[in-house]
C-alpha cells in the first residue's frame, strides 16, 4: 500500500482536484502523486465523490483491491466504451477455447501414435464443444459474449479474436 508524504507532495487525487491534502486523506493510500493517470482515469469513470463514498463503506483492508478493481474498469471503459472490461474477457475466453482445442487435438494425435487410438474422439473438436480426450468428458465453453468488432485488447494479427469465424459470434 502507497502512502502519501503530506508535507511533501499531494496525493494524485488531491493534485487532480487541485485541494490540500490533510492527514487522513482517503485517497492518499491508494493514488500515490507519481500515479496520477491512475486517478484521471478512476475520476472521468466513477467520479471522485463516488470514489470516496465507495472506499469510506468498506472495510479498510478491502480498499486497496476495491481500488485496483475501479483503475482496471476506468482503464478498459476508456479504451472500450461499450464493453469495457466485459470486452477483454471475452477476448480471453476466446484464446482459451482456442487453446483447449489445441490441447485436445493434440492429446488425441499423441493417443492415436503411442497406440492408444481412440476412434470416437475427433482429432479437431467441433465448435463450442471440446471432446477431452484426457479426463473423456466434454466441456461446454459458450459463455454467450460476443463482439462484433476487434477489441483494443486484441492486437494480434494471427486471428486470434472476436472477428474469428466473421461474424463475431462464438
Amino acid at each position: 500500500m502507497a502512502s502519501s508524504s503530506y508535507s511533501n507532495s499531494p496525493c494524485a487525487a488531491c493534485k487532480f482536484l487541485r485541494r490540500k491534502c490533510l492527514p487522513g486523506c482517503i485517497f492518499s493510500p491508494y493514488f500515490p502523486p507519481e500515479e496520477p493517470q491512475k486517478f484521471a482515469n478512476v475520476h472521468k469513470i466513477f467520479g471522485a465523490s463516488n470514489v470516496s463514498k465507495l472506499l469510506n463503506e468498506i472495510l479498510p483492508h478491502q480498499r486497496e483491491d476495491a481500488v485496483n478493481s475501479l483503475a482496471y474498469e476506468a482503464e478498459a471503459r476508456l479504451k472500450d466504451p461499450v464493453y469495457g472490461c466485459v470486452g477483454a474477457i471475452s477476448v480471453l475466453q476466446r484464446q482459451v477455447i482456442r487453446l483447449q482445442k489445441e490441447l485436445d487435438a493434440t492429446n488425441a494425435n499423441l493417443m492415436r501414435f503411442t497406440g492408444n487410438e481412440v476412434t470416437s474422439l475427433p482429432v479437431f473438436p467441433g465448435e463450442g464443444d471440446i471432446a477431452n480426450p484426457v479426463y473423456g468428458r466434454r466441456m461446454d465453453h459458450n459463455y454467450g459474449f460476443s463482439l462484433p468488432y476487434a477489441s483494443p485488447w486484441n492486437n494480434n494479427p494471427s486471428g486470434d479474436g472476436p472477428e474469428e469465424g466473421g461474424d463475431g459470434s462464438m
